[in-house]
């Protein structure tokens, strides 16, 4: 991984010039839904100051999909696989199944270091952190419930590949809880340590894999999309 240019804090927080629709890869569309690939540096909805409008759902809604209502979110850095409705009926159906833990989520990450273990599960409560916002932290007093299960895919040397799945759906989840055991997501600008954020210029978090049954006809769906990193 060597010689990528790694971008300065400035530069991750700099407003982005709006991409063209052509740059956000639709994965599947019918009449009840759109699955889409979320590149990373893409807010899912329109963020409270107005250079962040830009944002996902605003370029469906501008670029021939005026219907397009956000379902679930990923983080701005985050990339890949997200649903939202077309209509809403299927939006409520979908927030449904979201809500209800009917959907399956898999991520694919690289995080420094290498875990003891091939597979584990880390079960720690998290709450949003104020004086460090917008990071959250594990508190088991005042945190909400949350649970990660983690496989290794791959060890290659200071990193390793793996796949997260999260059981519950908290802010920066999947991040917290891989520092939470000693291993930082690679270009993490907000948890991973200075080695860890140097590895790689863009955070190494990708939603690879999600299922859900079809808010109209009921017919279960799995949608994959390989992480670019």
């Amino acid at each position: 991984m060597a010689g990528k240019p790694v971008p300065t804090p400035a530069d991750r927080r700099a407003p982005k010039k709006p991409m063209p629709l052509s740059q956000v890869e639709i994965l599947h569309q019918d009449a009840a839904l759109l699955v889409i690939n979320k590149p990373t540096l893409l807010l899912s909805v329109p963020g409270r100051a107005e250079d962040n409008r830009d944002c996902l759902v605003t370029r469906l809604q501008e670029n021939g999909y005026p219907e397009a209502r956000i379902v679930h979110r990923l983080d701005w850095e985050t990339s890949g696989i997200i649903v939202l409705a077309r209509d809403a009926d299927s939006h409520r159906e979908l927030s449904r199944q979201f809500h209800d833990r009917e959907t399956e989520k898999a991520y694919t990450a690289l995080c420094w270091g290498q875990p003891e273990l091939d597979s584990g599960s880390i079960d720690l409560p998290l709450r949003y952190d104020p004086p460090t916002k917008p990071r959250h932290v594990v508190d088991h007093e005042q945190g909400k419930h949350a649970l990660t299960y983690w496989k290794v895919l791959e060890r290659c040397g200071d990193y390793c590949r793996i796949e997260l799945t999260p059981i519950t759906g908290r802010s920066h989840q999947l991040r917290v809880h891989m520092l939470s055991i000693g291993h930082p997501l690679l270009g993490d600008g907000l948890y991973a340590h200075e080695q860890a954020l140097a590895a790689y210029p863009r955070l190494c978090l990708h939603a690879s894999m999600l299922s859900l049954s079809h808010p109209q006809t009921g017919e279960r769906m799995r949608f994959e999309c390989p992480a670019p990193f």
